[in-house]
């Protein structure tokens, strides 16, 4: 990938659909969380992307995208798209796209076993996750295998945390739980393991101050500004973007549900210097990715 002709790297980005080699339509959710997703975001664009939708509206945008689905087929019993397949669709547009996988945490040695296949043999350049989606508790030591693979193979993990659209205004919440999302949960994984890059994706409300002192505090642990549009942003995350931080944030804008050209004029209205919008929008993620 050529940095240099990208205006962006945007790191947070949905496949919501693949299609199968019979050409029948298999979605990342089941159509009430789905629906409440996009209630949720009002969003105006397609909800349900396929990697070469995705690929073609980036390139036009003049733009780059790390792409994912999220494997929460235990906790859900709805299956997962295959992240091996979105991998290889992703290769045939390598000059925009750079494919992340997801495994079910939940599914022990088998996600270790994926995880490595998914890096060694698709070539996929991180992992991720979604705790209260797929209803663990990133700190269990039960899954410390998991993420001692993922900093052997040197790849980054990016967990959702704070507020979560799925599920959002349905009875119960789906029984989708939103502490597994406290980004503190994560602190334990950063600390147990220094060579594993986090990412915290999204402003972590209501615990946007313990993402950003665990960001300050340790040096592997990362925050992506995907999710929200940025004047929603609390303004502690503003003034920390601009500052302490201006290294540690990544521009993501997790489309479908917000379109990258939305979040960008928002942000550029905050007032950050400038100066930094190079690393914050493209150079600080290429870092992260290994890409310079």
């Amino acid at each position: 990938m050529d940095l240099g002709s990208i205006r962006a790297l945007d790191v947070h980005v949905h496949v919501e659909r693949h299609d199968d080699e019979h050409g029948h339509a298999h979605y990342s959710l089941d159509q009430e969380l789905m629906d409440a997703s996009a209630a949720y975001f009002k969003g105006s664009e397609s909800r349900t992307p396929r990697v070469s939708d995705l690929a073609e509206r980036y390139r036009a945008a003049g733009m780059a995208a790390v792409v994912f689905t999220v494997d929460a087929s235990t906790a859900t019993g709805h299956p997962a798209l295959p992240s091996e397949e979105i991998a290889v669709a992703c290769a045939e547009h390598a000059d925009v796209l750079i494919p992340f996988g997801s495994v079910d945490p939940h599914q022990g040695a088998e996600a270790v076993r994926r995880a490595r296949d998914l890096v060694g043999t698709y070539g996929v350049r991180g992992f991720k996750f979604h705790p209260s989606l797929q209803a663990f508790s990133p700190d269990d030591p039960a899954f410390a295998p998991l993420w001692a693979a993922l900093e052997e193979l040197g790849v980054p993990a990016l967990f959702h945390t704070g507020q979560n659209g799925i599920g959002a205004g349905l009875p119960g919440g789906r029984g989708i739980k939103l502490r597994y999302s406290n980004p503190l949960l994560l602190d334990d994984v950063a600390a147990d393991f220094p060579g594993l890059t986090v990412i915290l994706a999204h402003p972590s409300v209501p615990w946007q101050a313990e993402a950003i002192s665990m960001a300050t505090h340790k040096a592997n642990v990362f925050i992506d500004l995907s999710g929200w549009r940025p004047k929603y942003f609390p303004p502690e995350l503003v003034r920390a973007a601009g500052s302490t931080l201006r290294s540690k944030v990544l521009f993501g804008s997790d489309y479908p549900l917000i379109t990258p050209e939305r979040w960008l004029a928002d942000f550029e209205a905050l007032g950050i210097d400038p100066t930094l919008l190079p690393g914050i929008l493209t150079h600080n993620a290429a870092g992260v990715l290994g890409l310079e």
